[in-house]
């Protein structure tokens, strides 16, 4: 494996660090993690988010994250400089005063670029209960 390509060590910790950051309500962290323009999907549909728009979402969010852990992880990367990561994550979060568990698989995908890696896209669907 080049020295260039990235471990899958290090693409869970950045994932888990974007996870950290939202638990923190860090807009400023999740802003620095994301691309310039990330692509989210998920139940509210599809959407561009301007990385300074993410850092504002997560602070001013209407949410708290609780807890999340995350399952079943894979990593691929196709490219030294591009990392797709992908897993279910048990999560704990209180929406509108009410808490909430909900289990869903999530996937990420991270590009290196000049200034470190950055999330350019994330996806989650919600899973039914087991």
């Amino acid at each position: 494996m080049p020295a260039t390509d990235p471990h899958k060590d290090d693409i869970i910790a950045l994932e888990k660090s974007y996870w950290d950051a939202m638990k923190k309500k860090d807009g400023k962290r999740t802003a620095q993690l994301s691309g310039a323009d990330s692509l989210v999907t998920g139940t509210q549909g599809v959407m561009k988010i301007p990385k300074a728009k993410m850092g504002k979402m997560t602070e001013e969010g209407k949410w708290t994250l609780d807890d999340y852990t995350f399952d079943n992880i894979e990593v691929s990367t196709p490219r030294p400089d591009v990392a797709i990561i992908a897993y279910v994550v048990s999560q704990k979060v209180t929406m509108d005063g009410k808490k909430q568990s909900m289990k869903a698989a999530d996937s990420s995908t991270w590009i290196k670029g000049p200034d470190g890696w950055e999330c350019h896209a994330h996806s989650e669907t919600l899973l039914k209960d087991n």
